[in-house]
């Protein structure tokens, strides 16, 4: 970014003096440099730097001005991926808001359960939620992302700024993730704008995806999610195109791509698997020179899928939304290691640790655990790491069941069914057994065209799996059940 030149710090230290330090100064700092590059493109326009931020700086005094806005200002937004909400995450930051990104999948009861907790003082929605939002007990004020006729934040962008009326600069904005799926009790998680705290893993990234290459990324993940604002953030900071949209189907998305070339795309698994199945056997996919996969288990048959037709374009990440990005394979690393999410990033502190809360040896599993100031907070996620510093996922530590005495991950049995030529996705959850406390269960969805038993499957187990790993029950399905983040909707599958 050139920062550290004369000229960039020059522009640094007046982009903060004049902004502060939020959200909003990256943008300027951005629009510096690229003003008349194309910055967003999504299903209602395309903007330039330039006419992103000044729509964003308006925006920001209309909500300053009309809903009084400011610092410890809670604003919740609750929308897919659009300019709208781009937008609005740049303006409130301006405001010393606060940003709740919420799940725009989220149940009643858990909309309610974040009503109860943060009392939000303004909300921007999208129109198909109106009855959502209604028939809760939010009493604030709120605006549609998208309207015509009523207020909206597609009406309140354009208008003169004054160099009065723009404002005092403002770091108190934070960036709430609220994360624990569309039906769980969400968890919070505060990010405040530091220019050194994310420094490991954007240079991480930058380096090991080697992002400066390329010109656009598609964004097909949430924006609500970590994962998804984290990679709208760092492209906007290279000065670079990002293509949006608000419902991800793999045919529209395979044309996405094509149309804007796109060279980088973030995906959960499961989005690059149907949009291998919809691009013509990879054609409209060509252009893709990065696929950066994260937020679900990568299955070690997609990523040879991906190789054989694409190349070696395939990245996996693993982050939490505390620690953000933490271990990133290559796919030279998962040549080397099948199935590993890679190596740690420099800077940032995860470890394996036992129940104990010990670091465990090379090869044994424990949970994730990531340092915030002088402890240890449990992630939630097993796995391990092998003697080469490769790590690699074994599920949640609620997936684990313990038949007979041993430890048994589902995902083990997982990535065995996917080696079978006639299954298409299969998912297994614990379930209770009087004679072993705990079994597995099996749920399969077969490819189009093949046929295949229990008992078949069954044979064609046993010199596969240990006797504590065969399942106690297989179950065919049509389809497996998903959330919208592309994971396996074990609760669903119980």
């Amino acid at each position: 970014m050139k920062l550290l030149t004369p000229v960039g710090v020059y522009r640094l230290l007046f982009v903060i003096c004049r902004y502060g330090i939020n959200l909003m100064a990256l943008l300027k700092l951005a629009a510096g440099s690229h003003r008349h590059r194309v910055a967003l493109s999504d299903d209602h326009e395309t903007l330039t730097y330039q006419q992103l931020l000044d729509q964003a700086e308006c925006l920001a005094v209309q909500l300053r001005e009309q809903y009084g806005l400011g610092s410890r200002s809670k604003a919740g937004l609750l929308c897919r991926n659009h300019a709208s909400l781009v937008k609005s995450i740049f303006a409130l930051s301006m405001t010393g808001a606060d940003i709740y990104l919420m799940n725009a999948e989220m149940s009643s009861d858990q909309f309610a359960q974040l009503l109860d907790a943060h009392a939000f003082d303004f909300l921007i929605y999208d129109e198909e939620l109106t009855a959502f939002i209604r028939q809760s007990t939010f009493k604030g004020a709120s605006v549609l992302s998208y309207h015509e006729n009523l207020p909206a934040i597609s009406n309140m962008i354009h208008g003169p700024l004054s160099r009065s009326s723009r404002g005092q600069r403002n770091s108190n904005s934070k960036l709430m993730l609220l994360t624990g799926g569309t039906t769980g009790r969400a968890k919070e998680v505060a990010h405040k704008p530091s220019l050194f705290h994310y420094l490991p893993p954007f240079s991480s990234m930058l380096e090991r995806l080697r992002l400066l290459q390329y010109k656009t990324v598609y964004i097909a993940t949430p924006i609500y999610h970590g994962y998804g604002i984290a990679i709208l953030l760092l492209f906007v900071a290279l000065g670079k195109k990002s293509v949006v949209t608000s419902i991800f189907q793999a045919e529209h998305a395979c044309r996405l791509v094509r149309e804007h070339q796109a060279e980088v795309i973030t995906v959960v698994p499961l989005m690059i698997d149907k949009m291998l199945r919809a691009s013509n056997s990879g054609g409209d996919l060509k252009s893709l020179a990065c696929i950066a996969s994260g937020g679900a288990e990568l299955n070690p048959r997609l990523a040879e899928e991906v190789s054989a037709k694409l190349g070696e374009v395939l990245y996996n990440l693993y982050g939490t939304s505390e620690a953000g990005l933490c271990i990133i394979a290559s796919p030279q690393d998962l040549d080397a290691a099948s199935g590993t999410i890679g190596k740690l990033i420099e800077g940032v502190g995860l470890k394996v640790l036992d129940g104990s809360m010990h670091e465990a040896a090379a090869g044994v599993i424990g949970q994730f655990c990531v340092k915030s100031g002088s402890t240890w907070i449990k992630t939630g996620d097993m796995g391990y790491r092998d003697e080469k510093g490769y790590f690699f996922l074994k599920g949640r530590a609620d997936d684990m069941i313990v038949s007979a005495g041993e430890n048994v991950y589902p995902s083990e049995l997982e990535h065995i069914l996917f080696q079978h030529p006639f299954i298409e996705y299969a998912a297994v959850v614990g379930v209770p057994d009087e004679q072993f406390g705990q079994r597995l269960k099996a749920v399969v969805q077969l490819k189009a065209g093949t046929e295949l038993n229990a008992e078949t499957l069954i044979e064609w187990l046993r010199p596969r799996v240990a006797r504590y790993q065969m399942p106690r029950e297989i179950v065919f399905v049509d389809r497996i059940a998903y959330t919208p983040l592309g994971k396996v909707d074990r609760k669903q599958l119980h």
